[in-house]
C-alpha cells in the first residue's frame, strides 16, 4: 500500500470506538504511526489524571495503525504499558514504532507523551497477522 489516507479517514471517521473516546490518528508512514487523545472531563480518573484505560486505547489504536501498515489484518495478541507520569494537560501523543516485525508476529514500541513533551506512558503491543489482506473501503 503506498497510501494510508483511506486508513486515517476510516480510523478518525465517527462511529468508532476510538473517536468516540477523543482519539485521533495523526499520521501513518513508514512503518510507524502517530495520535493524539484530546483530554476531556470523560477520560480522568477521579484524581483528575487522564485514566489509563484511555492511555491504553490511544496506544492499541495507534499501534494497530502501525501494524496495518504490513498491508494484513491484524489483531492484538498483547500489550503491556507502563505508567511512568500523570497525564494532564489538554492532549497526550502517541507514537509507535516497530520493534520486531516477522512472519506473522509484530511487535511495537508505543510512547505516550504530554503537551509539554514529557513521556507519561511507554509499553509493548504485539499484533498477530493474518495471512488476508488488508483492505480499507
Amino acid at each position: 500500500m503506498d497510501s494510508y489516507s483511506k486508513l486515517l479517514e476510516r480510523v478518525n471517521s465517527p462511529g468508532h470506538y476510538s473517536t468516540y473516546s477523543g482519539i485521533q490518528v495523526t499520521r501513518i508512514e513508514g512503518r510507524e504511526a502517530e495520535g493524539r487523545l484530546a483530554i476531556c472531563p470523560e477520560n480522568l480518573n477521579p484524581m483528575g489524571m487522564v485514566h489509563g484505560g484511555a492511555m491504553v486505547t490511544l496506544a492499541d489504536t495507534v499501534a494497530g495503525c502501525a501494524a496495518f501498515t504490513s498491508g494484513r489484518v491484524c489483531v492484538t495478541l498483547d500489550c503491556t504499558m507502563q505508567y511512568l507520569a500523570p497525564g494532564t494537560g489538554s492532549w497526550l501523543r502517541c507514537l509507535a514504532t516497530p520493534k520486531k516485525l516477522g512472519k506473522t508476529i509484530l511487535v511495537y514500541d508505543a510512547v505516550i507523551t504530554d503537551d509539554q513533551g514529557e513521556t507519561v506512558a511507554t509499553g509493548t503491543y504485539t499484533f498477530f497477522a493474518k495471512e488476508e489482506q488488508a483492505e480499507i473501503h
